[in-house]
C-alpha cells in the first residue's frame, strides 16, 4: 500500500464532479480578503496594541505582506489546478496521500478553533453592547466553564447563538455568503 502516492492535475479534472460557478472575479477577490484579514483583526487589535506597542502598525505591514504571500500562492495553485478542494487537494498532487490526510485534518481543527476563538471575542464585543443598553445576561451564560471564579458558568450562550447563525449564512449557499461578505466588507471600509 502506497500511502505517498499522488494524483496528477488531469486525473482529478477528470474524477472530480464541476460545482456550478456563482462567483465572478471581484466576489473572489473579497472573498479572499475576507480570510486573509478575518475577523480576528477586531478581535484581537487590543492585545496586540499591549504586546506590539506603538508598532502595531509595523506588525500589521509584516502580517499583511506574509499574507499577500500566501495569497499569491494560493492563486499559483489555483491556476496549475483549478479544481476545488484548498490546500488539501494541492497536497495531495504535491505531496501525495498521507500529507494530504493530514493537512486535511490540520484545516478542520484549524477552522474549529479559528471560529471558536473569533465567536467568543464577538460575544464579548457583543455582551458589550447589550451591558451599555441595560441588558444583563447571567454570566452562568455568557462563559465558558471554569473560566470565571467562583460563578458556576454553564456556557457561552452568545457565542453558541453567534456560530449557529455564521453556519446557517454559509449552508444556505454561496450566493447569500458572498452578500453577507460584501456587506461586512461594505461595514470594515465604514469604520
Amino acid at each position: 500500500m502506497d500511502v505517498f502516492r499522488k494524483k496528477s492535475v488531469s486525473a482529478l479534472l477528470k474524477s472530480e464532479p464541476r460545482l456550478h460557478r456563482s462567483l465572478r472575479t471581484w466576489d473572489l477577490i473579497l472573498l479572499g480578503i475576507g480570510d486573509i484579514i478575518g475577523t480576528g483583526i477586531f478581535v484581537l487589535t487590543g492585545k496586540g496594541a499591549l504586546t506590539a506597542g506603538p508598532a502595531l502598525w509595523l506588525s500589521f505591514i509584516i502580517a499583511a505582506i506574509c499574507c499577500g504571500f500566501a495569497g499569491l500562492c494560493y492563486a499559483e495553485f489555483a491556476s496549475i489546478a483549478p479544481i476545488s478542494g484548498s490546500a488539501y487537494t494541492y497536497s495531495y498532487i504535491a505531496f501525495g496521500e498521507v500529507i494530504a490526510f493530514m493537512v486535511g485534518w490540520d484545516l478542520i481543527l484549524e477552522f474549529t478553533l479559528g471560529a471558536a476563538n473569533v465567536s467568543a471575542g464577538w460575544s464579548g464585543y457583543f455582551l458589550n453592547l447589550l451591558n451599555s443598553a441595560g441588558i444583563h445576561i447571567p454570566t452562568a451564560l455568557t462563559a465558558a466553564a471554569g473560566t470565571t471564579p467562583g460563578v458556576h458558568t454553564i456556557f457561552n450562550l452568545p457565542a453558541f447563538l453567534i456560530l449557529l447563525i455564521v453556519s446557517w449564512v454559509i449552508s444556505v449557499g454561496v450566493n447569500n455568503t458572498k452578500r453577507v461578505n460584501d456587506f461586512f466588507k461594505c461595514i470594515y471600509k465604514t469604520f
